[in-house]
């Protein structure tokens, strides 16, 4: 017989994250700060300025050479 249960998934480590959030009310656009190419970026969606903020975020580790913050 056909088994419907479904494997309960694991947590997901989450922790509070740096990011930039846009600053255009019709914009929702964010980017984590350690994914950001530079040190204020312009958003990527409507070229608008964005504002550093914080986010309770999944844990992701950018391990791309271009990264030049610690």
């Amino acid at each position: 017989m056909y088994n419907s249960r479904k494997k309960p998934m694991d947590e997901i480590p989450e922790e509070v994250t740096a990011v930039w959030s846009c600053t255009n009310e019709k914009c929702k656009g964010w980017m984590r700060d350690n994914f950001a190419f530079s040190t204020e970026p312009t958003c990527p969606q409507c070229q608008s300025v964005m504002e550093k903020g914080e986010r309770k975020l999944a844990v992701l580790v950018n391990t791309s050479p271009l990264q030049t913050k610690s």
